[in-house]
């Protein structure tokens, strides 16, 4: 059949319409995603923008999604498939679904999404959704990170779908039963803003309907995925053929000090798929350091769409060749009632695993490894406005990203599982939000491993808490071990949180701990630590290392200790006779 004649349940495919609907979708949950942005209060949206929003066809494959933070990216649809399947008859014009639960397809508890099913002319045609990262989910902990949790309903309060409208009319009795077992205001409002972007995207599908006809539609959108199929088997075609293995580290489960878990990964490349399998990664834990299986798919397909094409369109025909085995029971994959709030904050050591048993095989298309997450929440009260408060301090656990081939990392992009998705506090508004005073915040110098393409540089952040009834909550994984580098460059630098007290004495907390009653007055000290170096330093070109040394990337030490550049501290000049000859003794 010829390429002018295609055609999809009788329907002639028209290429470029259905490149027009593609862009369409795309735009659509962007706008979405400006929606949110802008009518939500949570600074863990508004600003940090820790949400994602998507479009899914009616029986919910995805259409395409907007991933402002990539560890939600693939987070909605496994649900959506479930939803569909719950209430399979029971759909409705008007509906709208909430869900978090993890054990019905969610990826974390904290992670709350919003589902509008989209009706044309009787039909069911597609779905809105958005799903973003709460403030508050109810549980034992404010905030919604409990690193004593053994069980789920020590961390959150669970929801399965559960209409809290249904017909278009609000079911009262549900909405009051969900937010009566959550702490903040802020989290009802930033649901509305949710509903908001999908009743938007609603508007917006039905109009594109209207104008193309439901036949052309369906048909255009089913050749979408087949191409997008396509397009990805072709990416895999360009790895070689075999299989690879890589493993890396999950260092303490939060209960059990000097507890390792280890993440193994077998990933075998055939002709026009390629597997994930998973089975020989350690047992779950007794904690919370838990992954669930959307937390994981998650966490894999990002890491692997940092390897091939970027301009792939984001949908169900993207992940078809895409297989994954993660076995229930592994720590990537909990076995209910277990505690998982961890999850989403395996992904750096799933994608170290990955990226170590890809990089012998693709050089090129692998990066160092990224700083490791040690991350703080804080919540109490605020005195200047006598009501609670809650902060994720994502200002703070930005760190650098690693090198690559022909490119250094970027500098604070936070961990692989955002990256750069989370944006950093705005200054001002993290002060006005929350009872705390800003004292520092800059990169930080010698922090990004050394490579003929350097890792990206982390930072330093200092401010002062000045709450009251206040707790300290640290999550992550990123104080034991650093980035690693690659072919030559050289590890990153370790993440550091101290709550230093007014009495003089400081805590350093484990990277999952509870710290209770924290005085007013505490400083917050925390260093994100740099990415992995890419390459032998010594090939870095020595001007590029000055450039550093100016710009107060990497000190005159470093310069001459790690890439064999000997620089005047005082003119800002290369010793050329001198650097020629470390370089040719260092090698």
């Amino acid at each position: 059949m010829s390429k002018e004649t295609e055609m999809i349940n009788g329907i002639k495919i028209d290429k470029i319409l259905v490149s027009v609907l593609q862009r369409r979708f795309k735009s659509i949950t962007q706008e979405m995603s400006h929606a949110i942005t802008r009518t939500a209060r949570s600074p863990i949206l508004c600003e940090a923008k820790d949400f994602v929003t998507g479009l899914y066809d009616g029986s919910g494959k995805m259409l395409e999604q907007t991933e402002n933070l990539p560890i939600l990216s693939f987070s909605l649809g496994p649900v959506c498939e479930y939803i569909v399947e719950y209430y399979k008859g029971e759909i409705y014009p008007g509906d709208v679904i909430f869900h978090n639960d993890v054990f019905s397809m969610g990826n974390q508890n904290n992670d709350v999404a919003v589902y509008k099913p989209i009706f044309y002319d009787g039909k069911l045609v597609a779905w809105s959704a958005a799903k973003g990262h709460q403030a508050d989910i109810g549980g034992a902990v404010a905030g919604g990170y409990n690193p004593n949790a053994t069980e789920v309903w020590q961390e959150a309060l669970r929801i399965p779908p559960v209409k809290v409208y249904e017909k278009g009319k609000m079911r009262k009795d549900v909405w009051d039963l969900i937010f009566a077992n959550i702490r903040y205001d802020i989290v009802r409002e930033d649901m509305t803003a949710q509903m908001g972007s999908c009743t938007l995207a609603e508007r917006r599908m039905i109009d594109l309907v209207e104008k193309y006809g439901l036949d052309v539609f369906e048909a255009h959108k089913e050749y979408l995925y087949r191409s997008t199929e396509k397009m990805m088997q072709a990416e895999i075609k360009t790895f070689p053929k075999g299989v690879y293995k890589g493993e890396s580290t999950v260092y303490y489960d939060g209960k059990n000090i000097g507890s390792k878990y280890q993440i193994r990964t077998k990933i075998t490349v055939a002709d026009d798929d390629i597997t994930f399998d998973f089975s020989e990664t350690d047992p779950q834990t007794n904690g919370f350091v838990n992954g669930t299986f959307t937390s994981s798919a998650s966490a894999v397909i990002l890491t692997f769409l940092q390897m091939v094409n970027p301009d792939i369109p984001h949908n169900d025909g993207m992940a078809r060749p895409i297989k994954l085995i993660i076995p229930e029971g592994t720590i990537l994959n909990a076995s209910y009632p277990a505690a998982t709030t961890f999850g989403n904050h395996l992904c750096p050591a799933t994608a170290d695993a990955i990226i170590r048993a890809l990089a012998p095989v693709i050089p090129e298309r692998v990066t160092a490894g990224w700083n490791n997450l040690l991350c703080g929440l804080v919540n109490g009260k605020d005195p200047r406005k006598n009501a609670p408060f809650v902060d994720i301090i994502f200002l703070g656990m930005k760190g650098g990203s690693g090198g690559t081939y022909g490119f250094d990392g970027y500098d604070h992009i936070g961990m692989i599982d955002a990256s750069g998705g989370v944006l950093a506090q705005d200054y001002e508004m993290f002060e006005q939000q929350d009872p705390h005073l800003l004292k520092k915040h800059e990169y930080l110098m010698d922090s990004a491993g050394a490579g003929q393409w350097r890792g990206g540089l982390g930072v330093e952040t200092e401010f002062s808490l000045d709450g009251e009834d206040m707790k300290v909550i640290t999550f992550g994984d990123g104080d034991v071990e650093t980035a690693f580098g690659l072919f030559g460059g050289k590890k990153g630098t370790l993440n550091i949180i101290e709550l230093r007290y007014p009495d003089g004495t400081t805590h350093v907390p484990l990277s999952k701990e509870l710290v209770p009653d924290v005085p007013t007055g505490t400083v917050w000290y925390q260093q994100a630590g740099g990415g992995g170096g890419y390459g032998d330093p010594m090939l870095r070109p020595a001007e590029k290392v000055l450039k550093d040394v100016k710009n107060g990337v990497v000190s005159v030490e470093k310069a001459r200790q790690d890439y064999g550049v000997v620089v005047n501290g005082e003119t800002l000049t290369v010793d050329e006779a001198a650097t020629a000859g470390l370089r040719t003794a260092g090698k």
